[in-house]
């Protein structure tokens, strides 16, 4: 299925500290999480391992909220989270 980034997520990405190929991997690759207002979401926990902001963070999730339109994932937004969860 095609992925189609919107240019809001993009700007959101690189505020949050991830980028399009982790955007990418996380609707391919990632756990479903729940979404709101009809829309899907899908998580994923990555190696994180450096400071962001002054401090150290082991890892970070990155989710990911989307629809489907005619077979296209439409990217909403991204949030990304820093700390360490039990895989």
């Amino acid at each position: 299925m095609e992925i189609q980034i919107d240019p809001h997520t993009l700007e959101r990405a690189e505020e949050r500290g991830t980028n399009e190929e982790e955007i990418k991997d996380v609707i391919k690759t990632g756990f479903a999480i729940p979404g709101r207002y009809g829309r899907m979401g899908r998580a994923k926990v990555y190696d994180f391992n450096r400071k962001r902001h002054g401090k150290f963070y082991e890892q970070k999730r990155v989710e990911v909220f989307y629809t489907i339109e005619s077979s296209v994932i439409i990217t909403v937004t991204v949030y990304v989270f820093y700390g360490k969860w039990e895989e």
